[in-house]
């Protein structure tokens, strides 16, 4: 019964701003959600990623700056808060969780159990 339902999607112009909202129900926000997109003939990769143990946040390094992540626990919902998008940020971007605690920087895919169903960002003039 684990379920990401994400949201805040949409076009966007170079240099806007947009808020991903990422709603969990079915498990406990103590395990890691990550932030992953996937542009067309790309791999998915991992933008973002929130610790459930300590709260530590990581980043990809082509959103480093640029992009926060949070958890409002309250609410079962984790943000994505994207800025100065560019062309590059274009993609169905993803939540996901994994119970890991360690390494969550290097976005191991196969450490994430559950997946959301994707929104669109398209960053065009």
């Amino acid at each position: 019964q684990v379920q990401l339902v994400e949201s805040g999607g949409g076009l966007v112009q170079p240099g806007g701003s947009l808020r991903l909202s990422c709603q969990a129900s079915g498990f406990t926000l103590d395990y890691s959600i990550a932030w992953w997109r996937q542009a067309p003939g790309k791999e998915r990769e991992g933008v973002s990623c929130i610790s459930g143990s300590d709260g530590s946040t990581y980043y990809a390094d082509s959103v480093k700056g640029r992009f926060t992540i949070s958890r409002d626990n309250t609410k079962n919902t984790v943000y994505l808060q994207m800025n100065s998008l560019e062309f590059e940020d274009t993609a169905v971007y993803y939540c996901a969780v994994t119970r890991s605690t360690w390494y969550l920087e290097t976005f191991n895919y196969y450490d994430y159990e559950y997946w959301g169903q994707g929104t669109q960002v398209t960053v065009s003039s």
